[in-house]
């Protein structure tokens, strides 16, 4: 796969009025045109895919999924992602930028993050399904003084659906323990930090405890210690900017924070199980 790209490559949505905000029904042709481009990219805001019909085949970093209709899928503006496969397709996307996402549903959307797409029952999906159609028809009223207005307000309506799904699957807060609790502030602590901070001890004194102790929440949630969180974090960096950018791995290793160009290739080997020159000709086979 040829990457002409000195960084992963965006897809950057059009959308009425630079609103920050898109909406549009998508059907077979649009997925075989993105297939055929065979690049993988990031999208440029928070997108939200209902799938009405059909089945899809995706990778998104490195996981790949196989669903069918009716189905639901969120991707961060981080996550990497490329259509393999689907058929009889038929989806209604729209997408948000940060500052159009009602903030409340933004902070969700970090903490959910990163999710796997979801089948909805059938109940779920008719709800989905005439929300959606109500906000393609109001995005048709571009001549409404009230246009944007309305336009945010029915888009951040069906992030609320899309977010109560993926709540659905997750204990709730109040019935978390003390690890549980820890070990989530960790991760948003590891999303916002890994380029930075690559060591245990940062990452608890950002968190007020002490390490051993962290170590010991991560451990009773995970199974794993916090070294291995945070050199999963940075190894996965380094596949998106491997797989979808021509830098090169000196580049990549200094990118994520490693001066120590020889310590990286070391630590990408461990992780990974295979060098990073490795990883990146297997995959432009």
């Amino acid at each position: 796969m040829p990457r002409k790209s000195n960084s992963i490559p965006v897809n950057y949505f059009g959308d009425e009025n630079d609103s920050g905000i898109s909406i549009e029904k998508v059907s077979a042709g649009d997925f075989e045109i993105a297939r055929e481009s065979e690049e993988s990219h990031r999208h440029d805001r928070h997108s939200f895919f209902l799938v009405e019909n059909g089945t899809v085949s995706i990778e998104i970093d490195f996981e790949r999924y196989f669903f069918k209709s009716p189905a639901v899928i969120y991707m961060h503006p981080n996550q990497v992602h490329r259509i393999l496969d689907f058929e009889d397709v038929q989806v209604t996307s729209w997408a948000l930028n940060n500052e159009s996402l009602n903030p409340e549903y933004l902070k969700l959307l970090e903490d959910i993050s990163p999710t796997k797409p979801l089948v909805l029952s059938d109940e779920t999906f008719s709800v989905m399904s005439q929300a959606t159609f109500l906000s393609l028809k109001l995005a048709d009223r571009r001549n409404d003084r009230l246009y944007y207005s309305f336009l945010k307000d029915s888009c951040n309506a069906l992030v609320a659906l899309v977010i109560s799904q993926y709540l659905e699957q997750t204990k709730p807060a109040d019935k978390l323990s003390r690890s549980e609790i820890i070990t989530k502030a960790f991760h948003d602590t590891l999303e916002h930090n890994y380029l930075a901070a690559k060591r245990p001890a940062e990452y608890a004194e950002k968190l007020n405890i002490s390490a051993p102790y962290l170590n010991e929440c991560l451990k009773s949630t995970t199974g794993l210690s916090v070294s291995h969180h945070i050199q999963q974090r940075v190894i996965l960096e380094a596949k998106r900017l491997l797989f979808y950018s021509s830098k090169s791995v000196k580049e990549i290793a200094a990118e994520l924070g490693y001066d120590d160009y020889p310590y990286f290739s070391r630590l990408f080997t461990k992780v990974a199980g295979m060098s990073a020159l490795a990883f990146r000709n297997k995959n432009l086979d």
